[in-house]
């Protein structure tokens, strides 16, 4: 069986970024999966369920209310070794094209303050399960080291 794209890249060279995962035809679109790595994989502790979901709920929320992006955004959700998130977003772009959405985005989650989003037993399987402060400082921690005057190296995926 042939691996998937996402296991063809080198991760111990993998350090946090945004990057273009892949690019896939659909009906008469095209689909721009990005990784958006927040910890280095396998040189750092995972992010915890508790602080990726709130993370979830208020990257989701924001990306499907903003007013450019919202009806081009197809999925936000979690990477399952916690190292990172998906974005799938409709149309043809390069990493450097979402930047200025990213951190737009990272701030929101980084100064967001009260009740999450769905965060009810009516509205989520698991609403419980949520870590708003370290969500918050993970979104903080991302910004400074990462988006704020991001670099080529952090844009594109380590040959």
């Amino acid at each position: 069986m042939e691996k998937i794209t996402s296991f063809t890249i080198d991760h111990n060279k993998l350090q946090p970024g945004v990057y273009v995962s892949r690019k896939d035809p659909v009906g008469g679109s095209l689909i721009t999966t990005f990784d958006l790595r927040m910890t280095s994989p396998n040189e750092e502790p995972v992010m915890n369920t508790a602080e990726m979901h709130v993370i979830e709920h208020l990257g989701a929320t924001f990306l499907r209310n903003h007013k450019d992006f919202g009806q081009k955004t197809i999925y936000f959700g979690p990477m399952g070794c916690r190292t990172g998130f998906y974005l799938l977003l409709s149309g043809d772009y390069e990493s450097r094209d979402i930047v200025p959405l990213m951190i737009e985005m990272w701030e929101f989650i980084r100064d967001f303050a009260g009740e999450v989003p769905g965060a009810c037993a009516k509205d989520c399987g698991n609403y419980l399960d949520m870590n708003l402060p370290m969500a918050n400082w993970l979104a903080k921690r991302y910004l400074e080291e990462v988006l704020y005057g991001i670099q080529e190296d952090r844009l594109i995926y380590p040959q």
